[in-house]
């Protein structure tokens, strides 16, 4: 849906996700006109029974003729004609089931899509903002509360206004008066109903807050488990997890509670509509103005609206659920994709980065990170950034392909001779394939080692992976599983050690040839001896050499920079050569630990 289209809906999140049938024409159109259909049979069976019932009364449906015989030729017609409909009704029922849960089924699918498809392009800041427990709700608990919601708005919503438009009317051809005081009691009912609907809401809000922090905790327990039975915290971590249960149970008893005390209340309200036709009805009948057939045809169809609106009670607590859900997921909907992009194309060739007066603060505010932060590297040089925990190194490298933006000063980047072209400018998918962050956590996919390899390069042939593997110092990794790049990883690479993993992400980032690469602290689980090589191959590798940025701790991977850059106070407090800054920076040989005899030898 267009922002044009959805602008008048944003208040009303639920009806939002019914706007989405308008994706599926055909389908809600044939739906619709089936549980129409249905909802007609429906009557038209009351009606017929009342006919019947009358016939019995009258002493038609038995007739004993002129020898004393019985002619039961009339009843048969009823039961065969009553047969008849309520065969058509169950083939129909059975179609307006299958045709509604299709409906709901697309709808879901497409709403998960949207989410996940939100989900993946914004920005890392609205990620940090936001826990995985959180994100995962939105797709499982609050999704499956709209489709909960889609069944009822078809199974209550559908047939309830259908049948009170049916109803009265059937009712009102019998007596005006039989069918007015069921509508206006029904109207109050409804009132009533949505008169609760806002608290529902409320305490389903607090309810999936508490359910988000339960799976929080699940997903943490799961993806913790090594620090948890590294410090022995099992207890620990059980007992605080029974308190999310406990008060997410407490919230949803709460909710539950409100429901059931305040939905019999317009239950009876409706409930006296049968009551109304049940003695006006008899004292129609006792003036002639009614049949026993149609007072009991009367009786039946407001059983049925009895039935439908006490059935609007527990949908009513659906659709208030729901709301909550649906408001959830589209304030996640209608966050901005804050960091989309132009046209503008980079040239070939190794691109160099120019940072100038940049400044960015921690997400969801707080203090600065990057203030006033300027700085250049060249095409094809390798640079080395240092600093202090904290002082905003991995932020600054998020700022190259665009997974943060800045907020304030330019990211530029470019090809030396041919100028610097703001990143803003640029199309992101291509600056992205350009431009690499190789983090110092790892992660792996649950698939092959040459799938997880090949995900930024799916058509690279053996020989650019192999290739890549070589760079960085992997191929002895592969080699070593059973079953070779076709070997199955567990979650996460969960089966390989730390330095494992760093060498096959690094593998897969060289795959991809980009032509600025940076390496966030991305060899810091490797020997210095392997790390040593890695970082020789990449200097030498004449065919297909980037330009690097090494977010370094180590000394080790210093010494392999043209150049360093000290990140301080959010600006580059120095720059120059390692010997330089060694030299004539105290705060750059602490932060390396070196001895001053060492910066001076």
């Amino acid at each position: 849906m267009s922002v044009s289209a959805a602008a008048p809906l944003r208040r009303y999140p639920l009806l939002r996700c019914l706007a989405i049938y308008r994706t599926m024409p055909l389908l809600v159109g044939a739906t619709l006109l089936l549980f129409v259909a249905a909802n007609a049979g429906l009557a038209c069976q009351q009606w017929l029974l009342g006919l019947a019932v009358h016939d019995v009364t009258q002493g038609k449906a038995v007739l004993r003729l002129a020898d004393g015989t019985l002619d039961h030729a009339p009843a048969l017609r009823w039961l065969a004609v009553l047969g008849a409909v309520a065969l058509a009704r169950a083939l129909l029922a059975y179609a307006v089931t299958l045709a509604s849960q299709q409906c709901n089924q697309r709808l879901l699918t497409l709403l998960r899509a949207r989410i996940f498809n939100q989900v993946q392009q914004l920005p890392l800041a609205y990620h940090w903002r936001h826990g995985m427990g959180e994100l995962v709700s939105l797709t499982t608990r609050d999704a499956d509360k709209v489709r909960d919601a889609m069944i009822t708005f078809w199974r209550q919503g559908v047939d309830t206004v259908l049948v009170l438009v049916a109803v009265p009317g059937l009712l009102s051809w019998y007596h005006p008066a039989l069918g007015l005081v069921p509508l206006l009691l029904s109207a109050v009912a409804l009132a009533l109903l949505l008169h609760q609907a806002g608290h529902l809401v409320v305490l389903d809000r607090a309810t999936g807050a508490a359910y988000d922090r339960v799976n929080q905790d699940i997903s943490e327990g799961v993806t913790g488990v090594r620090v948890i039975k590294s410090f022995v915290l099992e207890r620990q971590r059980s007992e605080r997890f029974a308190r999310e249960v406990a008060l997410f149970a407490a919230q949803s008893r709460a909710a539950l509670v409100y429901a059931s005390s305040r939905v019999p209340l317009p239950q009876t309200v409706v409930a006296m509509g049968h009551v109304w036709i049940m003695l006006y009805g008899a004292q129609l009948v006792a003036r002639g103005q009614l049949d026993l057939g149609q007072l009991t045809a009367a009786l039946l169809l407001a059983t049925m609206l009895v039935f439908r609106l006490e059935g609007v009670g527990s949908a009513m607590q659906a659709w208030s659920d729901a709301r909550s859900s649906a408001g959830r997921i589209w304030d996640l909907l209608d966050t901005p994709l804050s960091l989309g992009g132009g046209a503008g194309v980079l040239p070939p060739g190794p691109l160099g980065c120019r940072l100038t007066q940049v400044t960015l603060g921690a997400p969801g505010g707080g203090k600065q990170i990057l203030d006033d932060c300027t700085l250049t590297l060249a095409p094809g040089e390798v640079v080395a950034l240092v600093g202090p925990t904290g002082a905003g190194k991995s932020m600054l490298a998020h700022l190259l392909p665009r997974l943060l933006k800045p907020d304030s000063g330019t990211v530029e980047l470019g090809a030396g001779a041919d100028g610097w072209q703001d990143a803003a400018s640029l199309d992101l998918a291509a600056l992205r394939r350009r431009v690499h962050v190789v983090p110092q956590e790892s992660f792996l996919f649950s698939d092959t080692v040459a799938a997880n390899l090949r995900l930024a390069a799916p058509h690279a042939s053996d020989a650019d992976l192999q290739r890549a593997l070589r760079l960085a110092s992997a191929g002895d990794i592969v080699a070593g599983l059973e079953h070779g790049q076709e070997t199955q990883l567990g979650e996460r690479g969960a089966t390989l050690s730390g330095g494992q993993r760093q060498r096959l992400c690094l593998a897969r980032a060289l795959l991809a040839a980009p032509d600025l690469l940076v390496l966030d602290d991305a060899t810091s689980a490797l020997d210095a001896v392997t790390e040593r090589r890695v970082l020789e191959a990449l200097r030498s590798d004449a065919a297909g050499r980037p330009t690097l940025l090494l977010i370094a701790s180590k000394l080790s991977t210093v010494l392999h920079a043209d150049r360093v850059l000290l990140l301080d106070g959010g600006r580059i407090a120095a720059t120059g050569t390692h010997a330089q800054l060694a030299r004539g920076y105290r705060a750059y040989r602490e932060l390396l630990g070196m001895d001053e005899e060492v910066a001076h030898g």
